[in-house]
């Protein structure tokens, strides 16, 4: 039995309803409609058409009709969120909270996806190559990967299309397409290392505290790279960590932050 099972009783495989009708999307090569690719996005059809006319989203016209393809709207809209500044952060965030509120009842994500038994508090990776590879071994010890080998390589494309990593020292890693059959559920691991990594994150800085997320529904995604972000952005939370004895303090004090930035109820 893996250690993922009160994920699963949470948010059970194919029971969380996708971004449209209740269905999971599918294929990287899926082609959405203006109003399906706002729903995905959680934006208006006004707020993606002025995306367009500005050329400031990757879609493609076929006739008269505007389509996105959804594996270049998957890489777009993950580097978006992860380089919004605090006020658009802030309007996107609350957003996708609205967006996601059936699935999250409590509002808070965290819980729901993260566990003490998920955390490294002392990653020996020692490169951005072995930190990839150290985290999807976390990830395979909840039981929920799949295939392990097929999400390094997921992780490697997005890593290859730019870093995900951000100011601060912290890394958000997430696969390039979040296929529904790669996961049994939707959960996040969080690896601390004990050196400071090249990762190529956005201040130049390096990194050492590394989020792994792994989602089955791409509402999801979008939601828990906002709220991360937010959380990183709002509150103390990766000195914290970094302070933190081990990974129980380390849950807690993440825990303790997304509570501060959830939206009023």
């Amino acid at each position: 039995m893996g250690i993922g099972l009160a994920v699963r009783t949470q948010l059970r495989p194919g029971s969380v309803p996708g971004a449209a009708g209740g269905r999971l999307w599918a294929m990287p090569h899926r082609v959405f409609s203006v109003d399906e690719v706002a729903r995905y996005l959680h934006l208006s059809r006004q707020d993606v058409e002025r995306l367009v006319q500005a050329g400031e989203i990757p879609f493609q016209k076929r006739g008269r009709r505007i389509v996105f393809v959804r594996g270049e709207i998957d890489a777009w809209a993950s580097k978006r969120i992860l380089g919004l500044a605090q006020a658009p952060l802030a309007e996107y965030h609350e957003r996708t909270s609205a967006g996601t509120r059936e699935l999250f009842p409590n509002r808070a994500v965290i819980p729901a996806l993260l566990r003490p038994e998920y955390i490294q508090a002392s990653l020996a990776a020692k490169t951005k190559a072995s930190v990839l590879r150290e985290m999807v071994h976390l990830a395979e010890r909840t039981g929920l990967v799949c295939d392990p080998r097929e999400l390094l390589a997921s992780l490697e494309a997005r890593e290859a299309l730019c870093s995900t990593g951000l100011a601060g020292g912290l890394a958000l890693l997430h696969p390039r397409h979040h296929q529904p059959y790669m996961f049994e559920a939707s959960f996040m691991v969080v690896g601390r290392s004990t050196q400071q990594i090249p990762f190529g994150a956005v201040d130049g800085q390096p990194s050492d505290l590394f989020f792994l997320i792994c989602c089955q529904d791409d509402r999801i995604h979008l939601h828990t790279l906002a709220r991360l972000c937010t959380v990183a952005q709002r509150t103390d939370v990766l000195n914290e960590l970094r302070a933190a004895p081990d990974a129980e303090a380390m849950f807690n004090a993440l825990v303790a932050a997304e509570i501060k930035v959830l939206p009023k109820a």
